[in-house]
């Protein structure tokens, strides 16, 4: 049995919590499994990636092109793939990623014009599936939490300290935009959304656990 399973979600969704959660889950019930989290930024591979969110081909994310960032990334989920875990993903462990090449359509895809979604969407896909031969995804799990919910939860894990956002994380109308690129794919695609807010709060950290685990459970039957 070959399970990928992605869990996506902006900055601040608490994606980084679920994960952990998830992986307290699949070692309680004897699951076989191994984390990855990417951008690998341990790896020489993430090195335009760092450099492309250190502000060094611009201040903008819109300084670097959709094509151009893509790949920059998908340097480095291969480089992964090779070197950390292909042989576990081949041996039937299940992976739990934090983050895939479903990133491009949440990041990358909303600096096109709406009318260019589908046809990046497809590049994307054939680029790194096909192209590069990094496996595709069982199931991608998009947390969704409203911009204005994620902003005080960032600045929050930033004791208040807004210098230490990303070019991605600073910039409120480019997240907005990433929300709707990934509501987009998300339908086109079949991504599992879990709404992770309840009108200007955050849903508890618990119950939405619970949601990602009834999903875990119909992936691994």
């Amino acid at each position: 049995m070959k399970k990928l399973i992605i869990i996506e979600g902006l900055d601040g969704s608490g994606k980084s919590t679920q994960v952990k959660l998830l992986e307290d889950y699949f070692t309680k019930n004897s699951i076989d499994y191994k984390k990855i989290k990417l951008p690998d930024y341990d790896s020489p591979s993430s090195t335009l990636v760092k450099m492309y969110l250190g502000g060094e081909f611009g201040k903008s994310a819109d300084d670097v092109n959709a094509y151009a960032a893509g790949a920059f990334y998908a340097v480095d989920r291969f480089a992964s793939y090779k070197l950390d875990w292909g042989r576990d993903y081949e041996n039937g462990t299940v992976i739990l990623a934090d983050r895939y090449a479903t990133s491009n359509s949440i990041y990358q895809m909303e600096k096109l014009d709406e009318a260019e979604w589908d046809k990046y969407l497809d590049w994307s896909a054939d680029f790194e599936y096909d192209k590069i031969g990094i496996p595709k995804p069982d199931a991608v799990i998009y947390l969704d939490m409203p911009v204005e919910i994620s902003q005080k939860l960032m600045s929050a894990r930033y004791n208040g300290d807004e210098g230490k956002k990303d070019v991605h994380e600073v910039n409120v109308e480019f997240l907005q935009k990433c929300r709707k690129s990934a509501l987009y794919t998300a339908n086109k695609q079949g991504w599992r959304v879990i709404p992770c807010s309840d009108g200007e709060n955050p849903l508890p950290i618990y119950e939405i656990h619970n949601n990602i685990i009834k999903i875990i459970k119909e992936e691994l039957c």
